[in-house]
């Protein structure tokens, strides 16, 4: 099998297709080649938080992405919805952090960074929950499956090729640059390669990896079901979330597990959640009717690698985003785009480049 586009995409995660909707926007001819379906890997089994969940406890690289992420999935989210009938589900529901949480330093930073917030009374929001809290409001929340389905479709509503069950098995070089992609679907040309692969990336790259760090960290979580929604803010404390869907879903998680490709849900994570669940609230009769665990391309720091190969001139990456890939796509999609195209980038990206 041989095939040609301008650029052949490894991975169809949430960074994967972001990138290639960026491309198809800007008249290139696109290919998604993903190991196994669309969208199953982290960014189906995250909750869809679009923030970082305590950002002053990041670096400026990851609140920068971040922050220009999440301005610019609003828009996203109602064009995907108007243009292919899928709504994400994106809503503005804020964020609630229950204390502990490092109050001085929280206010400090919301204020240098315009990021809206406000000291409340728990018991305003939350019954039988007393003392201070620390609400972000303008924190906002997707359904990522209903994301991931509306994303594949736009993408090929554009013209983009989706290749399922499509694992890339060797990089072909040749003078200096990659030739082709061999993968179980036979052997795939293009004019440049973006690597989107998340926590197998590595894996993928082999020797070409050179110094890049991705490992998968596993993340378990839990999935309750309410007749109604038990509380409308996603809600933090001490590492633990909430997100409440609208139709009475609640996630809870989520672990950060360094397991390798293990992928195992394991009764020790079901009960540290669960313990910490009844200290929260004590009279819940609900028992979750899921877990389910998901691999998180952890990076350094959380910051992740996006931009040219150092040796190899038509090899690009976007990957590494650990646990804010879907906050952080279409941010990272712009900066991949405007590499390659030599415009100018909307902040200083060094941080972010390949080594």
């Amino acid at each position: 099998m041989s095939d040609r586009s301008d650029f052949l995409i490894a991975g169809a995660g949430a960074i994967g297709l972001t990138s290639a909707l960026s491309l198809l926007e800007a008249g290139y001819r696109v290919t998604v080649a993903e190991r196994g379906e669309v969208g199953q890997e982290a960014s189906w089994a995250g909750g869809g938080i679009m923030s970082p969940l305590c950002p002053w406890d990041y670096q400026e690289a990851v609140n920068r992405l971040a922050l220009r992420g999440m301005g610019m999935l609003g828009d996203a989210a109602a064009l995907l919805h108007a243009t292919t009938g899928i709504d994400p589900e994106y809503q503005r529901c804020g964020m609630l952090l229950l204390p502990p949480y490092r109050k001085d330093v929280a206010v400090q930073w919301c204020e240098q960074h315009r990021f809206p917030m406000q000291l409340v009374e728990l018991a305003d929001y939350l019954p039988k929950q007393y003392g201070e809290g620390l609400l972000l409001p303008e924190v906002a929340q997707v359904r990522n499956p209903r994301l991931l389905r509306a994303l594949r479709h736009r993408v090929e509503m554009l013209g983009g090729t989706i290749l399922e069950h499509c694992e890339v098995k060797k990089i072909e070089l040749m003078e200096g640059r990659v030739a082709a992609l061999q993968t179980s679907r036979g052997r795939l040309e293009a004019g440049g390669y973006v690597v989107t692969a998340g926590a197998w990336s590595k894996v993928l790259l082999g020797e070409y990896a050179l110094n890049l760090d991705i490992r998968p960290i596993r993340g378990q979580m839990l999935l309750f079901k309410f007749d109604a929604p038990p509380f409308r803010q996603i809600l933090f404390r001490d590492g633990l979330y909430f997100i409440p869907r609208r139709d009475g879903h609640l996630l809870v998680g989520s672990t950060l597990e360094d397991a390798g490709f293990d992928k195992s849900v394991t009764t020790e994570a079901f009960d540290d959640m669960m313990r910490q669940v009844r200290e929260i609230f004590p009279d819940w009769q609900a028992e979750p009717i899921r877990q389910w665990a998901g691999f998180r391309p952890g990076s350094p720091d959380n910051v992740p690698t996006i931009g040219r190969h150092p040796q190899l001139e038509n090899l690009y990456a976007n990957t590494g985003h650990f646990r804010y890939g879907v906050t952080m796509s279409l941010a990272s999609a712009e900066l991949l785009r405007n590499e390659i195209e030599g415009e100018p980038q909307p902040f200083d990206t060094s941080v972010y480049r390949w080594r």
